[in-house]
């Protein structure tokens, strides 16, 4: 009762506290969205209002043109401002095409405009881009003049892209942002209440082991009690193991071949007699760098997976194998088996096959194999149907 009272404090201010960050986090990311939001839209009207003057540019100078033939006297003062408005173009391309067949063109490669092939090329692409302007004198089209986006204009056109690129980019940060900020949350959970757990369990163990030393006063059968101390040592380590969770462990120099037959032992002595378990181990000590309370927790979630997998039933296989610079040690059962699709997910906070699993197991034993022991877990090989055979992979020390 205690123990679930501490865990539900615990975990509602856990709860209380990611609440509230996440509401602030939801705000400013509506706010960032808002922002570029505007600043794409602002760009879009800038980028039509940019081109609508290019297109009074070019009109004004159609008009010229229109006014040129009409042949006005130049020493006029209209007649000096036709030619410099003519000649104030000089970014918009443009192709004016007269209505004898002959192609005039503005700010277009001297020696590419040569090319009939090219020119008209040109002419559709500036069709589609901007409405040709009719140059007309006397009711009669003296004239068409088809221009194109200016280097600027072309630039500005690409800039919403890049907006949006951004966008996705930022979208892309937020994600995975809130998805490392909601499994950090997750990780500040468990450790919450794995800390409690571990502390509330303290005070019955502490009891159990004064219970203990009263019985063996009193004369009972000491392979009694001697079963009993080993579940209390069990207890003490799962107490430890808990306790140790969000702190970076301590490792020694440690025989795992020794460490490994003790747990598998262990639990093939607490399991079913339906289970045929085997192991395939040196007899000479093998020396690695371990936390024993926390490796221990890992052969256990692999052994206790593997039973699952065989419903209970079945052969169970650990072997330890030697190589030149890592010792590895694998746990084969013959259950239903895992779809490659599944090799990696197994490992993920939360995912289960089990109808009541929690899903941190192997999510536990790739944390304490890969982060604390800087080693490999992975599933070797898997067959529907056939079994699956989990790997652990740990360097050697002299």
């Amino acid at each position: 009762m205690l123990i679930s009272l501490g865990i539900f404090k615990i975990t509602n201010v856990l709860m209380s506290y990611t609440m509230n960050r996440n509401i602030l986090r939801w705000i400013i990311i509506a706010s960032s969205f808002i922002i570029i939001s505007l600043i794409l839209w602002n760009t879009y009207i800038f980028f039509q209002n940019f081109k609508a003057e290019e297109r009074i540019k070019m009109q004004n100078w159609s008009l010229a043109q229109k006014e040129l033939n009409k042949n006005i006297d130049l020493e006029s003062d209209l007649g000096e401002l036709i030619p410099e408005v003519l000649s104030s173009n000089t970014t918009t391309p443009m192709i004016r095409v007269n209505d004898d067949g002959t192609i005039n063109s503005n700010n277009i490669d001297e020696e590419k405009a040569k090319d009939t092939a090219y020119i008209n090329k040109l002419i559709e692409q500036y069709s589609n881009e901007n409405e040709p302007i009719e140059v007309r004198y006397k009711d009669q089209i003296k004239s068409i003049i088809y221009y194109g986006n200016s280097p600027l204009l072309n630039k500005l056109k690409y800039y919403p892209l890049a907006l949006l690129l951004i966008i996705v980019l930022f979208a892309a940060v937020v994600y995975f942002f809130y998805r490392s900020s909601k499994i950090a949350a997750q990780n500040k959970l468990w450790t919450g209440m794995a800390k409690e757990t571990a502390h509330q369990i303290g005070t019955p163990l502490s009891s159990l082991v004064g219970w203990t030393e009263i019985l063996r006063s009193e004369d009972v059968n000491p392979s009694y009690l001697l079963e009993i101390e080993k579940d209390i040592t069990r207890l003490q380590t799962i107490t430890e193991r808990f306790s140790k969770i969000g702190s970076v462990p301590t490792l020694k120099k440690v025989d795992i071949v020794k460490e490994t037959v003790e747990s598998y032992e262990y639990l093939k002595a607490r399991s079913s007699n339906l289970i045929n378990f085997e192991i395939d181990a040196p007899e000479h000590p093998i020396y690695v760098s371990l936390n024993q309370q926390l490796y221990s927790w890992t052969i256990e979630n692999l052994v206790k997976n593997a039973i699952d997998a065989m419903k209970g039933k079945g052969s169970l296989r650990l072997t330890i194998v030697k190589s030149d610079k890592q010792v590895k040690i694998t746990v084969t059962d013959y259950g239903k088996g895992l779809p490659k699709s599944l090799f990696s997910k197994i490992f993920e906070p939360g995912f289960t096959t089990k109808k009541r699993g929690w899903g941190l197991g192997l999510s536990l034993a790739k944390r304490i194999v890969e982060d604390y022991h800087d080693g490999k877990i992975k599933v070797l090989h898997s067959e529907i149907g056939k079994g699956t055979t989990m790997q652990i992979s740990l360097k050697l020390i002299p």
